[in-house]
């Protein structure tokens, strides 16, 4: 077993899989910048260090979860970064959701500290994070997705090698991009049947049964009732919060530019998810898009 883990990022991701580590055996030192989050790292086995770099020294592994690219590539660099502080030829484990282009730059700096290195994105949000049940969407050499699926199987259900540097991200946004468009036509789709007169119960059970089925509808329902663990039930408190889908949507639509894709769907999801998050929106659950569809549509009486 690896005797040393650094994990850097101890949000409501990163938190619980740093906590699930601990749990599964392995010593675990994290950094976070809020106090919140070290306290719950310390409350449940994570050791806390006075920085990333810090955490990092002798580790065998390190794992970044982060808010963006620009800070896996700063913190990774200097002096005081974190390939230079971890032990000769450790395994670098980035779990942001950054740009393809952003993790292959990641993994040259990696390989050039002489290190290795994978990009290792996840979905299941923070339910996911906190059951250990996350999927894991790696890119990267085969021989080092090998050795770290004993540590990713200690946060997560699933593992898929997708491919080289960069193609675990480049899942991330194609899955991404399917859930944000189909949590807009789950939603759509309940206001119509609103207007239509019918309960949402009554749609729930035929599309969850029906070629309607998805994820959007099953597990992360827009509307209270039907799912009871689903945000609609909370007031839609985050889950995933609309704001990372904004993210995650804008890398997708960069993605569709850089490769000429003509997705027209997806370039629109990340429109309405770009407004939606500019406002009270952004701190809600992805699902609350459910509301704004609500708020847009017009008001009509049936003939």
């Amino acid at each position: 077993m690896t005797k040393q883990i650094a994990f850097i990022g101890l949000g409501n991701m990163g938190g619980p899989m740093a906590v699930n580590l601990a749990k599964a055996g392995y010593t675990v030192r994290g950094f976070d910048l809020a106090p919140a989050a070290l306290k719950y790292a310390t409350d449940n086995g994570v050791t806390v260090a006075a920085s990333a770099a810090a955490a990092a020294q002798d580790a065998d592994v390190v794992i970044t979860m982060l808010p963006a690219g620009r800070h896996v590539l700063a913190v990774y660099q200097g002096e005081g970064g974190l390939l230079a502080a971890a032990r000769p030829n450790a395994l670098f484990l980035d779990c942001s959701t950054i740009s393809v282009e952003d993790a292959r730059t990641a993994h040259e700096l990696i390989e050039e500290a002489g290190h290795h290195g994978l990009d290792a994105p996840v979905s299941g949000g923070v339910v996911g994070a906190e059951a250990g049940t996350l999927t894991f969407m790696v890119g990267g050499n085969e021989g080092d997705f090998a050795n770290a699926e004993p540590v990713l199987k200690a946060m997560g259900k699933r593992t898929v090698h997708c491919g080289g540097p960069g193609a675990g991200q480049a899942a991330k946004a194609c899955n991404n991009m399917i859930l944000g468009v189909s949590m807009i036509a789950v939603s759509e789709a309940f206001v119509l049947g609103e207007r239509l007169g019918l309960s949402n119960q009554a749609l729930f059970d035929v599309a969850a049964n029906a070629t309607g089925q998805c994820w959007a509808l099953t597990t992360n329902c827009p509307v209270p009732g039907p799912v009871p663990a689903s945000p609609a039930n909370r007031d839609y408190q985050p889950g995933f919060a609309s704001a990372l889908m904004a993210k995650d949507l804008g890398l997708a639509a960069h993605a569709m530019e850089s490769t000429g894709v003509d997705a027209r769907f997806g370039a629109m999801a990340e429109e309405i998810y770009r407004r939606f998050a500019e406002g009270e929106g952004g701190q809600q659950d992805f699902s609350a898009i459910i509301n704004e569809i609500r708020a847009n549509s017009k008001t009509k009486e049936m003939a």
